[in-house]
């Protein structure tokens, strides 16, 4: 926890572990605010667990949250208001702590001099220059407006693999990649990590050492898009002007979908692999269960890696098998879907599985609501006569995928299309309206799996596209919707399932190394040992591996 104080009486910092709480108490600390809005990032602790812990210090808790660059006047007079009413000293806390410093700034700019306030945020590292100018009445921002070639919105998979691809073919372009997070995770190992196999610390690296050279990183947030001028706003308010934009956003994890997840999530046998912290708690469920329910869920569609919920369910399975425990187990899997896997090619090789660990599959069954202190999940569940109902099921543990949209910052975007999602052409991934603007990764709208394996053959794609734009060739490369799911049925075999549009089969491997359809220790090997350092060394550095972008002229 990287503590900066703004004055005598409040203090701001990055998101916080329920497990600082001790030291703020120490410090002193009489009211917490948080103003960052619950399911930002994957590896972001919820407010009730932050509430929670600052309660059994003493602490008074205020949720706050306010939108990424999206801070507006009544925010930050509420803000005051809390300042003025509430115990201090306080702390606030954002993503970066950017949000709780502007807000702050803003509220203070009828009692303290601009000056002050804009050298006070910087002395706590923050640059208020933005702000000073809308504190002041004065616009400001056009003149220090920084230009790039190709301006990237989002260092995941998809943003860096991007950058990296298109320094690989032109080391002479501007690109700027942003993106506030200080950590880079593989989250395809998450899966791993919550079966035992890997340690959480096996998949994060920190964010400066993936920046590929000759890419600037913008440590910040997007608040917002101006495609009629080209230009991309930071919180701060400051601007980025592009020529050419990639939208590579990743995807929003709303645990609040689901009633009584947020207040549970953690703790009372609730857990996730789709959090970074959580997934160890998975692996401790696991071990620890000796008889019982273990229910499995998922979540309508769209959900990125949609075969995880179910490799939960398997390598779970598979611990308690191989240790005399199935028996005293009731495994019980619930799809909001109406199938176990969208590609029917695959199926029969997980149905075996899903006999040999006696799981009873729920289709059509969507969870609306967890009660963790008494341990029974609700869902909702169509009915015969075409209605809906509401039925109940206790749990000793369950393993809960939340509903999935795009970021906020995109969703009220231009961009998008109905649904909120980035709207491209889904073969050459270039926007639909915008011609100088190319998505990838989770937050565009192209019907494929949302997996790391997609955004590997994404990015060189989008980056021969770019490039030819650039040299004005009206060449395309095309995107066939490959996807991979590597469905972990037991630890040791993997079923792995490569398709594109329309569920065709488009498997990396001749038939005899690797028979997707059917498990193997080959594909286990890939899993464990091989993607990885894939992953690390080649993707994210622009070395393409099985994806050659073919040029033709557009249709």
């Amino acid at each position: 926890m990287n503590i900066k104080e703004l004055n005598s009486n409040l203090s701001v910092s990055e998101q916080l572990l329920a497990s600082d709480i001790g030291e703020l108490a120490k410090r002193g600390v009489r009211t917490l605010i948080c103003n960052r809005p619950d399911g930002e990032g994957a590896d972001q602790p919820l407010f009730t667990e932050i509430e929670k812990a600052a309660t059994e210090h003493g602490i008074q808790c205020h949720y706050l949250p306010v939108i990424t660059g999206k801070v507006g006047d009544a925010e930050a007079a509420a803000f005051g208001e809390l300042l003025l009413k509430q115990n201090g000293p306080f702390h606030a806390y954002c993503r970066s702590g950017m949000r709780s410093t502007t807000l702050w700034a803003l509220s203070q700019a009828k009692q303290l001099p601009l000056a002050e306030i804009v050298a006070a945020a910087k002395a706590a590292g923050y640059d208020m220059s933005g702000v000073a100018a809308r504190i002041a009445g004065k616009s400001g921002e056009m003149d220090a407006l920084r230009s790039y070639d190709v301006v990237i919105v989002g260092g995941g998979a998809a943003g860096i693999s991007t950058a990296a691809s298109l320094l690989a073919r032109n080391n002479a372009l501007s690109i700027a990649i942003i993106d506030p997070a200080d950590k880079h995770y593989y989250q395809p190992g998450w899966t791993l990590v919550g079966a035992g196999i890997f340690t959480p610390e096996q998949t994060m690296r920190e964010m400066a050492s993936l920046i590929p050279k000759g890419a600037d990183w913008i440590k910040a947030a997007v608040a917002a898009f101006d495609p009629a001028s080209n230009t991309v706003t930071l919180e701060g308010c400051r601007l980025i002007k592009y020529t050419r934009l990639v939208v590579a956003a990743g995807i929003k994890l709303n645990w609040d979908g689901i009633e009584g997840l947020s207040e549970t999530i953690g703790r009372n046998g609730v857990t996730s692999n789709y959090r970074y912290d959580l997934a160890p708690y998975t692996w401790e469920l696991v071990r620890n269960l000796k008889g019982g329910r273990a229910l499995f869920t998922q979540p309508p569609m769209p959900i990125k890696c949609a075969g995880a919920p179910q490799k939960a369910m398997y390598l779970s399975g598979d611990h308690w098998y191989k240790n005399q425990g199935i028996n005293n187990i009731n495994i019980e899997f619930y799809n909001a879907g109406a199938v176990l896997f969208g590609v029917a090619d695959y199926v029969p090789a997980l149905m075996e599985y899903v006999k040999k660990y006696k799981a009873d599959l729920k289709f059509n069954h969507k969870l609306v609501r967890i009660d963790g202190d008494n341990k029974t999940a609700y869902f909702e569940t169509t009915t015969a006569d075409g209605g809906t109902e509401i039925v109940s099921r206790e749990f000793d543990m369950i393993h809960v995928c939340p509903p999935q949209t795009a970021p906020d910052f995109i969703r009220s975007s231009p961009l998008v299309d109905a649904a909120g999602w980035v709207d491209v052409d889904q073969y050459t991934l270039r926007h639909k309206r915008f011609n100088n603007i190319w998505s990838l990764g989770d937050v565009a709208n192209a019907p494929n799996a949302k997996t790391a394996a997609a955004a590997r053959v994404q990015a060189p794609i989008v980056a021969a596209n770019i490039i030819a734009d650039i040299k004005g060739t009206h060449q395309v490369a095309h995107y066939n919707g490959y996807g991979s799911c590597p469905l972990t049925v037991e630890r040791g075999k993997i079923v792995l399932a490569e398709f594109g549009y329309g569920g065709m089969l488009l498997p990396s491997f001749p038939k005899w190394l690797i028979d997707g359809t059917k498990p193997t220790r080959a594909a286990w090997f890939l899993k464990e040992k091989l993607l990885p350092p894939i992953y690390w060394r080649a993707m994210l550095k622009g070395k393409e591996w099985l994806v050659n972008p073919v040029m033709s002229d557009e249709a």
